[in-house]
């Protein structure tokens, strides 16, 4: 229904919800993307053994300039001061799993911030590893939690 979105207004027409009389809360939202690959690339990424250079540290560095810039990329986000963001990659069976943390004290939450991030994470990744496969996958990308504002906490 066009009334439960906020950000399309009575006449239809999308807007910038305006957040100035939303209570100031911490806030904080986790997002997870995971990166799919073979073994042998996974080990040579987790070993630091690529052409490219540290994978990881691009990829953490990816992550927090995505989440910083959000509102830029994103149409009607919100742009943000940003009190916290964590990056951490994990090797998992299938590849790598990335979750990224994102914190601040405001009146709109950073479930934006947390997802753009673990995005840009991922194909970071993607991008340092191509020369070596093509067929590495991402997916999904998700929110796995958010706390703050009026609708509390959610966890996937």
């Amino acid at each position: 229904m066009v009334e439960d979105l906020t950000h399309i207004n009575a006449d239809g027409d999308v807007h910038m919800v305006s957040v100035g009389s939303k209570q100031s809360t911490d806030r904080v939202a986790i997002a997870e993307a995971f990166v799919t690959m073979d073994d042998d690339l996974r080990t040579k990424v987790f070993a630091g053994d690529t052409r490219k250079g540290d994978v990881l540290a691009t990829v953490r560095i990816a992550a927090i300039m995505a989440a910083k810039r959000t509102s830029e990329l994103i149409p009607l986000c919100h742009p943000l001061t940003l009190s916290g963001i964590s990056v951490d990659v994990e090797q998992i069976d299938t590849g790598a799993r990335i979750e990224v943390r994102v914190e601040t004290s405001g009146q709109t939450g950073v479930e934006m911030e947390a997802m753009t991030a673990a995005s840009i994470a991922a194909v970071t990744m993607y991008d340092m590893v191509k020369s070596v496969s093509k067929g590495v996958t991402i997916g999904p990308i998700q929110l796995v939690h958010k706390s703050g504002g009026k609708s509390g906490e959610w966890n996937r």
